[in-house]
């Protein structure tokens, strides 16, 4: 109420927000030399050098160009794809008639996107040439922002369910949206250089199937049988950079340990379900039947999870390796294993062992270790 009636506080605000606005106006006409025009006005300095002496404002394109035709003179120019998600809305139709679909119901891909970057930086964190996957989600006009609440809930429970720490992660919500959303916020990770994006969720209510609608001249809604009438889907996306993802695990995962007798080691703990080898089985030594026992416990696993076999070097150095290979657990087979028909299992984290039996073996790794076991706990 104060900020509303008192006259001098009135014109402080006015005088904070009155060159946002005319920047708006100037960005929304092109009016490039308007911009570098109100830069100057306001005397905006470098914040390193205090120089005033700016360039001409340029426009930079984020798009990247190309051509398509037989002959440079019949060329036609065209650009490559910035984000993946267009093709779902052009496919909207097809993909709900074809699979029955009903709202609310969700479309996810996976693709390449490509971005001209002006600055490629922080290794493969921001890239002219990336893969993102994204979901777009058609629900019923109106109820966009309670999806939105709930899509943010339930990416939010995705990414704890990897193990890499709650404390990595936090929403950042928009106060400035794009001109197609009425909701935004980004899930940031905590990389070796801060808190970036990861992942963005958006409620683009219907401005794309309704642009798609307006430049094809096809309709692209969904019949409600149950409210008897036909309208145009709000859409909820979420958006996560796969390379992103990778070097958030990788960088999180990748640990230097001081170990109790004063050594070190370096191991990566890579999420068990992510793990692209999820248990070495390894014969104590390469004789007295160890190796056979080995080979028969691989045949029964190899079904269900990769596995990975080695009898070189010792066991403490076979270990290592695998902790440095992220592999969540080391089978060992040694002669106890001949009398009472158990394996000494150790866990890559702890390091901690636990004698299983062999016929009990399967259903523990796949417990820890499974995409289906993970999406259960989800």
């Amino acid at each position: 109420m104060y900020r509303q009636t008192n006259p001098r506080v009135m014109g402080y605000m006015k005088k904070a927000t009155e060159p946002t606005a005319r920047l708006a106006t100037l960005l929304e006409a092109e009016n490039l030399a308007g911009v570098k025009a109100l830069i100057e006005e306001l005397e905006i300095a470098d914040p390193d050098t205090g120089s005033k002496n700016w360039t001409d404002v340029r426009q930079f394109n984020l798009m990247f160009g190309t051509k398509i035709g037989a002959s440079a003179d019949t060329a036609t120019d065209l650009y490559l794809r910035p984000e993946t998600a267009q093709g779902i809305f052009v496919n909207f139709l097809n993909v709900q008639k074809t699979g029955r679909m009903k709202i609310p119901f969700g479309i996810a891909q996976t693709g390449k996107a490509f971005r001209n970057e002006i600055v490629a930086r922080q290794f493969i964190f921001r890239q002219r040439e990336f893969e993102q996957m994204e979901m777009q989600y058609f629900v019923k006009p109106g109820t966009e922002l309670e999806w939105f609440k709930i899509w943010k809930e339930r990416r939010m429970a995705w990414h704890n369910s990897l193990g890499m720490g709650q404390e990595n992660y936090r929403f950042h919500d928009h106060e400035k949206l794009a001109h197609y959303a009425n909701a935004a916020t980004d899930i940031e990770f905590d990389f070796p250089f801060g808190f970036k994006e990861l992942e963005g969720i958006h409620s683009r209510t219907d401005f794309d199937l309704k642009a798609h609608e307006e430049h094809s001249g096809k309709k692209l809604q969904f019949f409600d049988h149950e409210e008897n009438k036909s309208y145009v889907p709000y859409v909820l996306e979420t958006s996560i950079g796969l390379d992103r993802m990778f070097l958030a695990v990788f960088s999180n995962s990748l640990q230097e340990e001081k170990l109790d007798g004063g050594g070190e080691r370096t191991v990566l703990k890579l999420p068990a379900v992510l793990a692209p080898v999820k248990a070495a089985i390894l014969p104590l030594l390469k004789k007295d039947g160890l190796p056979e026992i080995a080979n028969e416990i691989i045949d029964e696993l190899k079904w269900s999870m990769k596995v990975a076999y080695e009898e070189k070097d010792s066991i403490g150095k076979r270990y290592a390796r695998h902790d440095l290979n992220g592999t969540p657990y080391c089978v060992t087979i040694d002669h106890d294993t001949k009398e009472d028909h158990a394996v000494t299992v150790r866990d890559r984290d702890t390091m901690t062992q636990e004698r299983i039996a062999i016929k009990d073996l399967k259903n523990y790794l796949e417990a820890r270790v499974s995409m289906s076991e993970w999406l259960k706990k989800i």
